[in-house]
C-alpha cells in the first residue's frame, strides 16, 4: 500500500520532502504533482524503478523518459547544446517545459531514445518538486502519468488506481492536468513539437 504524504504546494515542509527523498533513495517510485500534470518517478540510476514505472503504464522498454533536473548547472553532464539553445533554456526554465536534446555519449542507454540518441529533460517551477530534486543525491528519471480512463487533477484518482503499484503518492492539491510544452533542439534548430502548459510566447 502506498504512503500518502500532504505537502503544502507553496511552502513544502521540509520534513515531509525529506520523507519523499527517502522513499526515493530507497529504491522506491513515487507518483507526484508538477506544473504540468501527475507523473512517475524514480532515482536515475534506479533500473528497476524504471522497469515498475514502465509495467505502470504498459511502455515498451524503448520508452523516452524524461530527466528531472533541478537547475541548470548539471545540464552538460547529460545533453550537448549550442550556445543560443542555452540562453533559450536560460529564458524560459524553470517552467513547463521539456527539452529534447542530443545525448552525451558517456551517460547510460536507457536514458536516451534509441534511434535519435536524444534525451528529453525538464527542470519544473513547481516548489514540490524543486524541493525534492535539492534534497535528492541525483536526478530523477519521470514519465506522465497518462492512464486511460481517468483524468489526475489531484490524487484521488492516483490513489485509486495506484495505491497498490507505487511506493508514495504526493498529495498537494489541484494539479494543472495540461501536460508540458515540447521543444526539439537536438538539430540545432528550435522545433515546437507540441503546445502545452509552457508558454511559446517566451521563445523567440
Amino acid at each position: 500500500m502506498a504512503k500518502i504524504i500532504n505537502i503544502h504546494p507553496e511552502n513544502p515542509q521540509n520534513r515531509l520532502i525529506l520523507k519523499v527523498v527517502g522513499v526515493l533513495e530507497d529504491g522506491g517510485i513515487i507518483a507526484y504533482p508538477t506544473d504540468s500534470g501527475y507523473a512517475l518517478g524514480c532515482r536515475m540510476g534506479n533500473k528497476k524503478g524504471m522497469d515498475r514505472i514502465r509495467k505502470i503504464r504498459k511502455l515498451s522498454k524503448h520508452h523516452h523518459f524524461t530527466l528531472m533536473l533541478k537547475d541548470l548547472s548539471h545540464l552538460g553532464e547529460y545533453a550537448r547544446l549550442d550556445n543560443s539553445s542555452f540562453r533559450l533554456l536560460k529564458k524560459i526554465l524553470p517552467g513547463a517545459y521539456t527539452f529534447i536534446l542530443e545525448g552525451v555519449r558517456d551517460i547510460p542507454n536507457r536514458l536516451l531514445k534509441e534511434k535519435s540518441k536524444t534525451i528529453g529533460l525538464r527542470i519544473s517551477d513547481f516548489s514540490v518538486v524543486k524541493g525534492v530534486l535539492d534534497n535528492l543525491t541525483e536526478p530523477m528519471v519521470s514519465v506522465s502519468l497518462i492512464i486511460k480512463g481517468y483524468e489526475f487533477y489531484n490524487s484521488n484518482d492516483v490513489k485509486v488506481v495506484l495505491s497498490n503499484s507505487v511506493d508514495l503518492i504526493i498529495d498537494a492539491g489541484h494539479c494543472p492536468p495540461e501536460p508540458t510544452t515540447v521543444i526539439d533542439l537536438s538539430s540545432g534548430e528550435v522545433l515546437i513539437k507540441r503546445e502545452g502548459a509552457g508558454s511559446i510566447e517566451l521563445i523567440s
